[in-house]
């Protein structure tokens, strides 16, 4: 007979009457002691449950000290017994917690697969809520009309119409306004003003008149005037601003978490909320009646400027980050995080073209989007990339393309000047000015530097250009008297 903790033969032994296994008598009532289970088994076992077992009595002499042999050997048996009831312990730990293990492993792996599916749920909810938008409910009140484009009230369409014509009319024969900045003189450029205001991470650069205002992605605002070369006024928005539009007296802002503020007279007269995403860009049409807004939750939504109620929308099915009315007004443009242009007629937002500064299958995001005062040129560039693309509305395909830019670093901010001879682009590595000449239907860079900007728009008359670099410090560039 063998002792089931130490393995070894029992002196006194005893047997459990629950399971049938011996043990020695010292070893298990230590462990009953310690634990009140049986060993192997964990059933509740007590003392008196245990039943000797008679054996022939071996007489032990009484050890006096521990000098004799006897003594120490006794002391070297109980040394044993301590020794062999721990190893019994740590076995019995080891196996509990590998089957813990295997267990928590398996719980982890099913809860990978649950998060991995509900995920995908999620994703495809959105993808179909994306597609759709909920326009009023039944007039018995028990269903709901649900419609994936809004097109613009009549009044306004016909507004549409009449800029159109006015416009387009006028710009045939428009000329040059007199004392516009010319080829030599933006070849003059040099500093002559730069202030840095208390902002951080720039986002968003406007003008109206002498006066810039700039945005950051912490939510404050500050009113800069060119004239002055200082910081007039702050504007707390609160929400991290991603884009700005200067409308006449009116200052809008739009915000990542959704919300379109306007301000006027340094405060907030209304806040509308239409996109369940960021709000990516911000743009007026010519005629100063409707307001419109992009956002990542893909939709395109256009606001009457006076009220601020929304009164068109459309569902894109990509997300859009850019988006610019055409200077004569009946055109829409959005660009998308797959890197497309798409463009809608403004009155029922029918998609009429698609265009793409990208190859095949390599689209990224587009941050800029400009249309000429030409009339048939729109500038284009995509995240990450050094060139500007620009494109002719009156071609198709590959034919569309009518020029490629190599600025020579990534590109963030694109700047057409009223006139469509120059095109001011920003980016990390510096500003640039692209000039286009009519009479020899070239392209020629007659500005370059390497100050970093994140924005850059043109001033009065092009005599100025306004950058604002991502730490906040505003600079001013023109010809010096």
């Amino acid at each position: 007979m063998l002792c089931g903790i130490s393995g070894e033969s029992p002196q006194e032994p005893v047997v459990s009457t629950k399971s049938g296994v011996v043990y020695e008598k010292r070893l298990i009532e230590q462990y009953i002691n310690q634990h009140g289970t049986e060993p192997g088994t964990g059933q509740a076992l007590a003392a008196d449950e245990l039943l000797a077992i008679k054996t022939s009595a071996i007489v032990r002499p009484r050890p006096p000290t521990l000098t004799s042999i006897p003594a120490l050997l006794a002391t070297f048996q109980n040394e044993w017994d301590s020794l062999a009831l721990e190893t019994y312990n740590l076995k019995e730990q080891l196996a509990r917690t590998r089957e813990e293990l295997a267990t928590a492993l398996y719980q982890h792996d099913a809860a990978v697969r649950v998060i991995a599916r509900l995920t995908r749920e999620r994703d495809e909810a959105r993808e179909s809520l994306s597609k759709v938008t909920v326009s009023g409910t039944a007039p018995d009140g028990d269903g709901m009309v649900v419609d994936s484009v809004e097109t613009l009230p009549e009044a306004l369409a016909e507004r549409v119409d009449e800029v159109h014509q006015s416009l387009t009319k006028g710009r045939k024969k428009r000329p040059v306004p007199e004392g516009w900045v010319t080829a030599d003189e933006i070849t003059a450029f040099e500093t002559t003003a730069s202030n840095s205001l208390p902002l951080s991470h720039a986002t968003s650069l406007v003008l109206e008149g002498d006066y810039a205002a700039v945005g950051d992605s912490e939510g404050q605002a500050a009113i800069y005037s060119l004239e002055a070369d200082a910081a007039e006024r702050q504007v707390a928005v609160s929400q991290p601003i991603t884009d700005a539009l200067w409308a006449g007296t009116k200052l809008m802002f739009a915000t990542s978490q959704g919300v379109v503020k306007v301000y006027e007279g340094g405060n907030e007269v209304a806040s509308v909320s239409e996109h369940s995403g960021a709000v990516t860009a911000l743009t007026a049409h010519p005629g100063g009646e409707i307001l419109a807004s992009v956002g990542a939750d893909k939709g395109i939504v256009f606001y009457e400027m006076g009220s601020m109620k929304r009164v068109s929308r459309l569902f894109n099915n990509a997300s859009l980050t850019a988006c610019a009315f055409h200077p004569d007004g009946h055109l829409f443009a959005a660009g998308t995080v797959s890197g497309e242009i798409k463009l809608f007629m403004t009155k029922t937002l029918e998609e009429a073209a698609v265009f793409s500064p990208c190859e095949p299958g390599h689209g990224a995001p587009i941050v800029a989007l400009a249309f000429s005062e030409n009339g048939f040129w729109f500038a284009a560039a995509a995240k990450g990339q050094s060139i500007v693309t620009i494109f002719d509305l009156r071609k198709e395909g590959a034919a569309a393309t009518a020029k490629t830019l190599e600025v020579g670093g990534t590109v963030q901010s694109l700047a057409w000047d009223y006139t469509g001879q120059f095109l001011a682009t920003a980016g990390a590595s510096g500003l640039t000015v692209q000039q286009y000449a009519k009479s020899s239907k070239k392209w020629s860079e007659p500005f370059r530097n390497s100050a970093s900007a994140v924005k850059v728009r043109w001033g009065n008359s092009g005599k100025r250009l306004v950058a604002v670099g991502e730490d906040g410090v505003v600079t001013v560039y023109g010809v010096k008297e």
